[in-house]
């Protein structure tokens, strides 16, 4: 008797399941045409009246001239249809989508149908039903959906289904359809790897890099200047899936690609715009969230040293912005401070810096031995001491230093060579007001520590910090003295935020222990600052500053969600960094380490980046 031993041959999968089809069953070219005409009409549905009455911000009762949430709209449907033109590869067009253009037109229509439902939502909500919509609300719903179910129907390679067993139990059978239908939503707006940019005339890239530029002061300027609470969250639905569209097609590859060419002009042209935001502004209003803005991302990004380069996890960080404030208020002329002298602005500055750094050193000497979570403990510690110190400072808990609770108050403006910083100036036909003089005084506070974070990344100490972060054993087997290098990094990083504190304390007129919290629902605190590094990207320049402005400016505008403000802020943060743990602006080391299928880098700086 023969026993048949060849297996019999498993069926297949159905090739339908890893065909080139869209979410939506429809022909290609019929979904191309749909995403199209659905963006055209969205487009055009954006110059007519979307309600009667004008009881909702923005007057959109007016036809011809689109307002408030229809600037949004219009912006993204002429992005969905200039993205679906160069599909076609219409020529003049095709440089838009390096990458592939399917993936970004699904993620400008999906962007610009959420901004027009929202508003149509917000409207019905608001004026107490659909009844309140004129005809143009009800085409902008309509045209968005058509354009997105169009770009849905694209087609997209589906991944291959793992193998399931049937003797598995139901829950194991939903976690496999789960992670089934995840894979293939993730592939439905993958998209290819852009081609890399050709050489261009030296004088194109750089007109290429103002251009950059320019748009970006004026979507921050449009987004710190919307003035009521809708119009803001439209503009941060238009404004995340505008650019995850733009980064999909390969554009934002592109840019990367010519600005780091020229890394110093790039440099340059981002002061020099943010330097012409205080002129774009009719009042003080917003050069408040300014300054403000440029303290806690200064203070990040010198925590991103201690952090981002060298490893080191700080929890109490804002301790040492404390140190610098307390420090420059009590020699800078205040009727509270014990010592009754006022010191001029850059003796003021260098002694809040070097306060800052004695208590880096005087900390960190002997909390450095420790790694890891321990060092976290002792870290949050100290951020506590200082602030119940201060707190004690009174005159009965203690010597009479700090004021207590009551702080250092009624600072003096800062007088600068004859300019004082307290009142309005006309430069060049403008008013220039009080937070518009601290913002610029800030900025190039910032300049001087950009400086320092790119000079000492790229220095020989920077090297060991950042071996000191990969590996610490391999660096002191290779002979580098892991203390020195880690009480380098936070004595600098200290000293840096040193000099923030030095221009917070004019800016708010009173030092008060409270200002100097672990956390608190409102920036600058150690919560705050280590998640503005961790949102932006760790060990690169551009992460911290923007996590910081991001982490000040979203809480300040979503005060109306009252005690669920924190709620939805954490909730984004949770998304942010299931999604993107590595940051918004990542050196390649760290995408390299969060995602195992992207491309080697082609060139590692000397930090990763």
């Amino acid at each position: 008797m023969t026993t048949q031993t060849t297996a019999p041959e498993t069926p297949s999968a159905p090739a339908a399941d890893t065909a080139r089809t869209g979410l939506v069953p429809m022909p290609e070219h019929i979904g191309r045409a749909l995403a199209t005409g659905g963006g055209v009409l969205t487009l055009v549905a954006t110059f007519l009246a979307w309600t009667w009455t004008s009881d909702f911000p923005g007057d959109l009762t007016v036809y011809g001239y689109p307002g408030g949430l229809q600037v949004l709209v219009l912006i993204g449907a002429a992005l969905t249809i200039l993205l679906a033109l160069s599909s076609y590869g219409v020529k003049g067009l095709r440089w838009l989508t390096p990458a592939g253009a399917d993936g970004a037109i699904k993620l400008a229509a999906l962007g610009t149908a959420g901004t027009a439902l929202y508003a149509v939502i917000a409207i019905s909500a608001k004026l107490g039903g659909v009844v309140n919509l004129e005809p143009g609300g009800y085409l902008v719903a309509a045209g968005s959906i058509v354009a997105l179910v169009g770009a849905l129907a694209l087609p997209f390679e589906r991944p291959e289904p793992d193998p399931i067993d049937p003797d598995d139990s139901g829950w194991e059978h939903f976690k496999h359809k789960a992670a089934r239908l995840r894979a293939v939503v993730k592939a439905n707006f993958a998209t290819g790897t852009p081609r890399p940019v050709g050489t261009l005339p030296s004088y194109a890239e750089i007109l290429i890099i103002v251009g950059v530029l320019a748009l970006g002061l004026t979507v921050f300027t449009y987004g710190i200047g919307t003035e009521y609470d809708e119009l803001f969250i439209g503009f941060l639905i238009l404004a995340g899936f505008s650019f995850a569209a733009l980064n999909k097609s390969g554009l934002i590859a592109h840019a990367s690609q010519i600005t780091s060419r020229h890394q110093s002009i790039t440099t340059f042209g981002a002061f020099l715009a943010a330097a012409v935001f205080p002129f774009t502004q009719s009042d003080d209003q917003y050069a408040t969230l300014g300054v403000y803005i440029l303290i806690f991302a200064t203070v990040a990004l010198g925590l991103n040293i201690v952090v981002g380069l060298a490893g080191l996890l700080d929890l109490g960080y804002v301790a040492f912005l404390g140190v610098g404030a307390y420090a420059a208020s009590l020699v800078s002329g205040s009727p509270n401070s014990p010592f009754h002298v006022h010191f001029p602005f850059w003796a003021a500055l260098l002694v809040g810096a070097a306060a800052s750094l004695v208590f880096g050193v005087l900390i960190g000497a002997p909390t450095l031995r420790l790694r890891g979570d321990y060092l976290a403990i002792v870290t949050l510690g100290f951020g506590e001491i200082f602030r119940i110190t201060a707190n004690n400072l009174d005159g009965t808990s203690g010597p009479d230093l700090t004021n207590g609770s009551n702080g250092v108050s009624s600072i003096p403006n800062l007088k600068i060579l004859g300019f004082d910083f307290g009142l309005p100036h006309d430069i060049a036909g403008f008013t220039i007001g009080r937070f518009a003089n601290y913002f610029l005084l800030m900025l190039l506070i910032t300049a001087v520590v950009v400086l320092v974070f790119r000079r000492s990344g790229d220095s020989r100490i920077g090297r060991a910090w950042v071996a000191i972060r990969e590996d610490e054993t391999a660096a002191q087997a290779m002979g580098i003295n892991g203390f020195r290098v880690k009480l380098i990094a936070f004595a600098v990083g200290a000293c840096l935020a040193g000099l923030a504190g030095t221009v917070q304390a004019h800016v708010t007129y009173t030092v008060t222990p409270e200002q100097y919290l672990f956390a608190s629902s409102t920036p600058p605190n150690s919560a705050f600052l280590l998640a503005a590094v961790v949102l932006g990207g760790m060990g690169t320049i551009a992460g911290p500053l923007i996590g910081a402005s991001l982490l000040f400016l979203i809480p300040n505008k979503l005060q109306f969600l009252g005690d669920y403000q924190l709620l939805a802020f954490g909730l984004a943060l949770v998304l942010l960094m299931r999604f993107r743990p590595e940051g918004l602006i990542p050196n390649r080391r760290r995408q390299l380490e969060f995602h195992d299928e992207a491309d080697a880098p082609a060139v590692l700086s000397k930090t990763g980046a």
